[in-house]
């Protein structure tokens, strides 16, 4: 049995991204679902103390660890002899770059684009009819963000340079939603022309594919549920 638990539902983008990172360093592991601890199943303790959210949560021998690019981190450190060796870059100037871009991912992208996919996406079949402005200025956001990124793209084939690290790894899971769940997300990428390159590169690693198969469990929601541009 893998020594390496990760507990969480893959469908969440935080446990999405550590399973992308295990299968691009070719570790082991054994993916426990959370909503699998119903009835006579309990949550371990180890989770309810150290994480009520139980979004995420990386087991291996002693060490728990909670968040989803720290865990990434890890993994690339400790198994750096297997798989994909560059996740981390291959000095400290590559991997300064790398971590600059973590960085603009968790504060610029995640944020406005996790809440775009919420709106557009989720919000709907709920019940729930979010303000068109506010979808706006979400998108707008975002826009703003790719828009730089796509600049940058424009001079090297992935972000932190011409090989797939981290900086990339990290975006996966919010990109794919915007691409298969909604139609204005979709146009964000496609109407960039490195962003669009880009995506089409990183998400046809065999990582992300055995991932989103896992996601693909679970049908795409209409695009007509989307909001319209406010008038």
């Amino acid at each position: 049995m893998a020594s390496v638990k990760v507990f969480g539902s893959p469908e969440a983008t935080e446990v999405a991204r550590v399973l992308t990172c295990l299968l691009e360093k070719e570790v082991d592991f054994q993916l426990i679902r959370m909503d699998t601890y119903k009835g006579e199943h309990k949550v371990p303790e180890f989770i309810k103390l150290k994480d009520p959210s139980g979004q995420v949560t990386y087991k291996e021998g002693d060490k728990t660890l909670l968040e989803s690019r720290e865990i990434c981190r890890y993994i690339s450190d400790k198994y750096s002899e297997q798989g994909n060796k560059k996740l981390l870059g291959a000095g400290t100037l590559e991997r300064a770059s790398i971590e600059q871009w973590l960085q603009a991912e968790a504060t610029n992208f995640d944020p406005p684009s996790s809440a775009l996919v919420f709106h557009l996406a989720f919000a709907p079949p709920i019940n729930i009819n979010p303000n068109p402005t506010v979808i706006d200025e979400l998108e707008e956001k975002v826009g703003r963000v790719l828009d730089i990124y796509d600049e940058k793209l424009g001079e090297s084939e992935f972000l932190a340079g011409d090989d797939f690290t981290l900086a990339d790894l990290s975006h996966l899971p919010n990109s794919y939603y915007l691409m298969n769940r909604t139609v204005r997300g979709r146009r964000l990428f496609e109407t960039r022309k490195n962003v669009s390159r880009w995506w089409k590169a990183i998400s046809s690693r065999t990582s992300w594919k055995m991932v989103a198969q896992i996601l693909g469990e679970t049908p795409p929601l209409p695009v007509k549920t989307e909001i319209p541009v406010a008038s």
